[in-house]
């Protein structure tokens, strides 16, 4: 058992060096001539187009992507072991390994851009307040592991711990960075200066980890007062660093294969809007997007209360909006409906499908995630995701849907497995289309 305290960070967990050697420049180009020769395939244009067909509630088919992998247990020949020397080496080398891994692999309706992202160097305090968590792992190379948060919001004086966000950009080191890229992948790829495309708003994600999952709940009724004061306070600290965001230009337009919520891509006509200054991006020119999972089993009425009805402001800022991830939302579209310019709502596989999708009819996407148990059973059964798959598109027959495979947290060391999963999964949305 270990503590681990995550701390806020830059885009790259590395320094910049201000070189690096012959072999790992000569590794990475190859590579990146890989991967631009795929985005240079003509089918990205067709996939972006489905992607905004489906976002603009004109779908053609059902869209499928995968994410959140088990990456430790996905190498196959080598594909992806890391042959460069320098810490941000095998760090452009590990994207660029994954993205043509999964093109190779599994590549459902992924979309490959055709220029290298440099990610602006910025660093956020978040809510000043570090997550104190004891954790026992299974397998030491996977990032999913079990938790026990320890309490540090006990007393209504323990609030003021959160602390409103500070945001930062680092110009220098994003123009260090910028350089290295440039001179490594010249010729070869362009290299682009990228803000932030997409924010994950989820007060909840944050607060139970600091009261405790029970502690939290309970407090619903116990304490709901505090619970209240909690929320708005972690909703400023997030309005707060939104607001030096566009105070700093910072933010860019995530209308591409940028991942929007718990979902799939964000191509849409819809946005940016009328009015859209290309030099100076604004909320309501993207999507936003917000979540409570941990209220999965709490009633409507309260997850309006200590949830939705806080997180109004916020998705008010946003041109589209996604709601959603884990928690099931089939018996709440009555509150969800009051959500502004909401587009996509999350439903995974333990609603209850008649009555979600009664209730989510042609007006939204309706973002499915299957369920990933099947992967990391003893035996792989793929009948099992052919009859899951080919039941939830038989019902959702004329709906606006992406399934978006997610929470994967192993395939058994079988990688061949999530390759299948994609060939099941295209066939049967393809079989939609015909």
């Amino acid at each position: 058992m270990k503590s681990a305290k995550p701390r806020a960070k830059a885009p790259s967990s590395v320094n910049v060096p201000s070189q690096i050697s012959p072999q790992s420049r000569q590794i990475l180009r190859r590579l990146a001539e890989e991967l631009g020769a795929v985005a240079a395939a003509p089918s990205h244009a067709e996939t972006a187009r489905l992607w905004t067909r489906l976002n603009d509630l004109q779908s053609v088919r059902p869209m499928v992507w995968i994410n959140e992998i088990p990456w430790h247990e996905m190498n196959v020949k080598d594909e992806l072991t890391l042959r460069c020397c320098e810490p941000w080496a095998k760090e452009q080398e590990f994207r660029l390994r994954r993205l043509l891994y999964q093109w190779q692999h599994m590549p459902a309706d992924m979309i490959i851009q055709d220029y290298l992202p440099c990610p602006l160097v910025i660093t956020n305090t978040g809510f000043g307040l570090e997550e104190d968590v004891d954790t026992v792992s299974t397998d030491a190379a996977n990032s999913v592991i079990s938790r026990r948060f320890n309490r540090q919001i006990i007393n209504p004086e323990d609030l003021e711990k959160i602390k409103p966000a500070v945001v930062h950009h680092d110009l220098a080191a994003t123009e260090a960075r910028y350089q290295l890229m440039d001179d490594v992948y010249g010729g070869i790829m362009p290299v682009r200066k990228e803000g932030i495309k997409h924010i994950w708003y989820t007060p909840w994600d944050n607060l139970i980890r600091w009261w405790g999952v029970q502690d939290a709940l309970l407090d619903l009724i116990d304490r709901p007062e505090m619970v209240h004061q909690a929320v708005a306070r972690c909703a400023a600290s997030m309005h707060a660093g939104l607001d030096q965001m566009i105070e700093q230009n910072l933010l860019s337009l995530g209308l591409d294969n940028t991942r929007v919520g718990s979902g799939g891509y964000g191509y849409t006509t819809a946005l940016p809007g009328a009015n859209f200054d290309s030099t100076h991006v604004q909320p309501i020119n993207n999507w936003g997007c917000s979540n409570a999972q941990i209220f999965s089993e709490v009633s409507p009425e309260m997850h309006w209360e200590f949830a939705l009805r806080h997180d109004m402001a916020w998705l008010q800022r946003w041109g589209l909006n996604y709601y959603g991830c884990c928690e099931p939302l089939d018996f709440k579209m009555d509150i969800l409906r009051r959500i502004p310019r909401l587009r996509k709502i999350s439903m995974n596989y333990r609603i209850r499908l008649s009555r979600a999708v009664a209730a989510v009819g042609t007006d939204y996407v309706f973002s499915y995630k299957p369920n990933p148990a099947p992967l990391a059973e003893d035996r792989w059964r793929p009948e099992v995701v052919r009859d899951e798959l080919g039941r939830v598109l038989e019902q959702t027959r004329g709906m606006h849907v992406e399934i978006i495979m997610k929470d994967i947290s192993t395939v058994r060391y079988q990688p061949q497995r999530l390759w299948e999963w994609q060939q099941i999964a295209m066939d049967l949305v393809r079989q939609i289309a015909a």
